[in-house]
């Protein structure tokens, strides 16, 4: 059995700014914690910091800064950049660790943090245990001839956007495609339209104009209605939906219809199959939708689930040979040009496939029909354990009956927000809103 974490939960430490454990002072203590687990544990001392478009990231940039010095870590600050990105550079400049500072989809009140190990990894779970036991010892700087020093890198979105055009053949060209991308004003806004107007589409951007308070209010993956309309307005191909930190991905067809994670996995895993260079399984979660599963199996292609949460996708393509997953909220792995999810990287694997197929997305993800699924999420107290009381099991078996095994329910803690998530899938539409709506009521009666 895992032992318990304190701090990190399935996608780093997040939570409001100001309130614990996002706060200056913890931020300090955990630079200083990974900083001196990370030495203890390998021959190198430089860490590599990012952060998406938030306020608060100035504030928690300083911290882990002068917490990592104090450990003796050399610091490397790249600034505003894509989570992903960060992943590739720490890879790059042989770091021994990249921080991100990001809370991904979040409003911008919020604020986390996520650690990738050297590999472009998110971190395993025992150098995690690790930071919060260093957490609880007394923090002691090392001797001041061994802080550590700070460089800014400048040249970091560069890189980054010539590893992102790296991923698709060098033949293929974008050019005659009209994209509209939404970066979230966040992380995205000065690296993804770049890659596309480089590979040479005609690029129309809504969403790069951050001001720290604007990440992902009104724009982005989960919010996609602003770039439904903008395509519509600028009679383009398609458009392409990033979050705040640019590691998930949603895109919109030219007539104005959502392609969420489960159909851009399908899309890809398809032509992967095709041209032989899939390895199997896919591997999505147990949020992912019954069509995917029945789509991919069609086509001969083995299917997985795992726990929600990208690391957890990661960890079962390791643990069975596969390089092809992701999340239906638009986190896409695609191990074998990448270590973690990432969005822009996702878009240009359908884009390419568009060019080589000759055909439109829209016709791209002909051969999956999702099912009707609905998802209500019901706020709680955090740390609040309901989904194990016998009332709620008992309103989770109802709804199964119902559904007369045609169907899934699902109850899951959310592992980045205080919710319960409530999920329904079945056949038709009318009984899974009648189904999802008597089980959100019941979670909050029990409340």
């Amino acid at each position: 059995m895992k032992q318990q974490r304190k701090y990190f939960g399935t996608d780093g430490i997040r939570g409001t700014v100001g309130t614990e454990p996002i706060t200056p002072e913890f931020i300090l203590k955990l630079g200083w914690a990974i900083g001196r687990v990370l030495q203890n544990g390998y021959n190198k001392n430089k860490v590599l910091i990012g952060k998406d478009t938030r306020i608060s990231g100035y504030m928690f940039e300083s911290a882990l800064q002068a917490g990592l010095s104090a450990a003796g870590m050399d610091i490397r600050l790249l600034g505003p950049m894509p989570t992903p990105a960060i992943a590739y550079l720490t890879r790059t400049f042989h770091a021994v660790a990249g921080i991100v500072i990001s809370a991904s989809h979040n409003p911008f009140p919020d604020n986390g943090i996520k650690i990738f190990s050297g590999d472009g990894t998110k971190l395993p779970d025992e150098v995690e245990l690790a930071i919060e036991a260093k957490m609880g010892e007394p923090m002691q700087t090392v001797a001041p001839g061994k802080l550590g020093k700070a460089e800014r890198i400048d040249d970091a979105a560069g890189r980054y956007i010539e590893y992102c055009k790296s991923t698709i053949p060098f033949a293929v060209t974008l050019k005659g495609f009209k994209i509209v991308v939404d970066c979230a004003h966040g992380a995205t806004y000065h690296t993804a339209p770049n890659v596309f107007r480089e590979l040479g589409a005609s690029v129309e951007t809504i969403g790069t104009q951050p001001n720290g308070l604007n990440i992902n209010a009104g724009y982005g993956a989960t919010q996609p209605q602003a770039l439904q309309t903008a395509v519509s307005y600028q009679n383009a191909d398609l458009g392409i939906a990033l979050d705040g930190d640019g590691d998930r991905v949603v895109m919109i067809d030219a007539s104005g219809e959502i392609v969420d994670g489960d159909e851009l996995l399908f899309i890809i895993a398809k032509a992967r199959h095709e041209a032989g260079t899939l390895r199997e399984p896919v591997v999505g979660t147990v949020m992912s939708n019954l069509g995917l599963q029945q789509a991919l199996e069609k086509q001969g292609i083995k299917f997985e689930r795992a726990a929600v949460g990208d690391r957890y996708v990661i960890e079962m393509l390791q643990l069975q040979g596969g390089n092809l997953g992701g999340e239906t909220s638009g986190h896409v792995i695609c191990l074998d040009r990448t270590t973690t999810g990432d969005g822009i990287i996702t878009a240009l694997q359908v884009l390419a496939i568009s060019v080589q197929t000759g055909l439109p997305l829209n016709m791209l993800k002909t051969g999956m029909q999702k099912c009707p699924q609905r998802m209500i999420n019901v706020p709680i107290t955090p740390g609040l354990e309901i989904v194990s009381q016998p009332s709620i099991q008992d309103a989770v078996r109802k709804a199964e009956q119902q559904l007369n095994n045609q169907g899934r329910v699902l109850l899951r803690p959310s592992g980045t927000e205080p919710l319960i998530r409530v999920m329904v899938e079945g056949v038709d539409m009318q009984q899974v809103e009648t189904v999802v709506h008597q089980l959100a009521e019941a979670v909050k009666a029990e409340l």
